[in-house]
């Protein structure tokens, strides 16, 4: 569960200051599906990071399962991202001279996994996002949304307490897109916290709640199926 109290950024620049992220206060419980979106400068980004454990907050609270963010020292904030947190990136992030299961296994080799599990953990989950038979290609050879599975495959390796994604459709045509977000949507039904960061509402629509950013904070908090106020 993530639980956010008067979270907030504030970015100085000599005696400039910009307020990226005013006090927000956010649940988000376990096994929700919440989509972010807003224009770029919204706070959307921002929050993203904090969430993401990448920035830290100028103040408020951060709780990820009950445990206080904050108080965490860089090693044990770095073993949160690996063990929590599983990322997906617009750019894929993926490395080009390495295979697709070299790819998959990398947060495994981070996290102390053994040979053995490492090697069958990556291949179940790339069956499981439909690259089965691709785990001996390189990226090079796969189109953008094979990219963004290897992505997908890669962040749950660790069994993360959420799935976050940044704008995980940016580089992909309409059909790809919308076949990542079927896969999240996937992944959620069978329990996983998923949150995408997107500045399109109909990727947003395929989630169950979504929250619209404007000027550094949230401005509407809707359930899919809910009255727009």
């Amino acid at each position: 569960m993530i639980a956010l109290e008067g979270i907030h950024k504030v970015y100085r620049n000599g005696a400039l200051e910009v307020q990226a992220l005013k006090p927000t206060n956010l649940i988000v419980e376990k096994g929700d599906y919440v989509a972010i979106i807003g224009p770029s400068g919204s706070g959307k980004s921002t929050l993203m990071n904090i969430l993401g454990c990448l920035d830290i907050p100028s103040g408020g609270t951060y709780k990820l399962d009950h445990q206080e963010v904050q108080s965490l020292t860089e090693k044990e904030l770095a073993k949160v991202r690996n063990k929590k947190i599983g990322f997906v990136f617009q750019n894929f992030n993926l490395l080009a001279r390495q295979t697709v299961q070299s790819n998959v296994e990398l947060p495994m080799l981070y996290g102390g996994v053994t040979t053995p599990v490492r090697k069958d953990r990556a291949i179940s989950l790339l069956e499981k996002v439909g690259l089965g038979g691709r785990v001996h290609h390189r990226p090079t050879e796969l189109s953008g949304g094979q990219k963004q599975r290897v992505a997908i495959a890669r962040a749950l390796t660790m069994n993360p307490s959420i799935l976050l994604a940044d704008e995980p459709t940016g580089n992909l045509d309409q059909k790809s897109s919308h076949e990542i977000m079927a896969l999240f949507t996937q992944l959620n039904n069978e329990g996983s916290t998923v949150i995408v960061i997107t500045h399109e509402m109909d990727i947003a629509e395929h989630a169950k709640r979504i929250l619209r950013f404007g000027d550094g904070e949230i401005i509407e908090d809707r359930r899919k199926g809910s009255v727009r106020l």
